[in-house]
C-alpha cells in the first residue's frame, strides 16, 4: 500500500482545503516545488498533485509548477488531477512527465472520455470518485451528482483504468479519521484497485485501512497530517509495507 502525500495548487502555492471548500484553505508553503522535494527526501513513492485552480477553471492553471515536480520527481511517478477535459490538456501532461491522469468531473459527466483515455494513454488513467453519503461531487466538488461512486466505478471495470482514487468529502482536510468502511466496500464492488483520500490523520487510519488492504486498497492520500505534523510519512509507509507483506501471505 502507497503513502502518497499531497500537495494541492492554489494561485501557484501548496495549499490545503477543508471539505473542498476554496474560501476554506489554508496555505502551508509558498513552493509546491520544495514541498515535493521534501516528500521525495523523505521516501515518497509517489507525488500526488491537485490543480485546484483548474478543477474550476475547466483547464490546468498550474501546469508550470506541475512539469517542474515531475523534472524532480524523476523515476517516482506524478499523479494529477483537476481540469483534465481535453486529449490535449491530458498530452501535455503526458509530455510533461505525469504518469497518472486523475479524472474526475467527466467520468461523471461524460464517461466515454475516460474510455477514450485509457485507449490513447493505457495504464496512465486514473478515475477520481468524490463522494458525499455515497454520491459523487464534480466541478472541484462544488456540484453534486446523482450518481453513486459503486456505480460509477463498475461502469469503468473493464475499460483500462489503473486505479480509482476514493475521496470522501465529509472528512477531507478534517482530521476526523479516514472512511475505512466506504473505501473497503468500494474494492469490494470492482476489481479495480482503490486509493483512500481524506481524513487520514495518524498511524491508526493506516492501520485501518492496511488491515483491509487484502480488499483490494491499494494506497492512501495523505494531506494535511503530513503538513501538520501528526504523521510522518516514513513511519507510515513503514505500516503499510508490513500490512502488504501480511496481505500476500494470505
Amino acid at each position: 500500500m502507497l503513502i502518497i502525500p499531497a500537495i494541492d495548487l492554489k494561485d501557484g502555492k501548496c495549499v490545503r482545503l477543508r471539505q473542498g471548500r476554496m474560501d476554506d484553505d489554508t496555505v502551508f508553503d509558498d513552493s509546491p516545488v520544495d514541498v515535493a522535494q521534501r516528500w521525495l527526501d523523505q521516501g515518497a513513492r509517489r507525488i500526488h498533485l491537485v490543480d485546484l485552480d483548474g478543477a474550476f477553471a475547466g483547464e490546468p492553471r498550474n501546469a508550470e509548477v506541475v512539469r517542474r515536480v515531475c523534472e524532480i520527481s524523476g523515476d517516482i511517478p506524478v499523479q494529477i488531477g483537476g481540469g483534465i477535459r481535453s486529449l490535449e490538456t491530458a498530452q501535455a501532461y503526458i509530455d510533461a512527465g505525469v504518469r497518472y491522469l486523475i479524472i474526475g468531473t467527466l467520468a461523471v459527466k461524460a464517461p466515454d472520455f475516460v474510455d477514450g483515455l485509457c485507449k490513447n494513454f493505457p495504464d496512465h488513467v486514473i478515475v477520481g470518485l468524490d463522494a458525499n453519503d455515497g454520491f459523487v461531487a464534480t466541478e472541484g466538488w462544488a456540484e453534486a451528482s446523482t450518481v453513486t461512486a459503486v456505480s460509477l466505478a463498475q461502469r469503468f471495470e473493464d475499460v483500462g483504468v489503473s486505479a480509482i482514487v476514493y475521496t470522501d468529502i465529509a472528512r477531507d482536510g478534517m482530521m476526523q479519521g479516514v472512511n475505512t468502511e466506504a473505501t473497503a466496500a468500494l474494492a469490494d464492488a470492482v476489481n479495480i484497485p482503490i486509493i483512500a483520500s481524506g481524513g487520514v490523520s495518524n498511524l491508526a487510519d493506516i492501520e485501518s485501512l492496511g488491515k483491509q488492504m487484502h480488499r483490494g486498497i491499494s494506497g492512501a492520500i495523505v494531506g494535511r497530517a503530513l503538513y501538520e505534523g501528526s504523521l510522518n510519512l516514513a513511519d507510515a509507509q513503514v505500516m503499510a509495507d508490513s500490512y502488504a507483506k501480511a496481505a500476500r501471505s494470505l
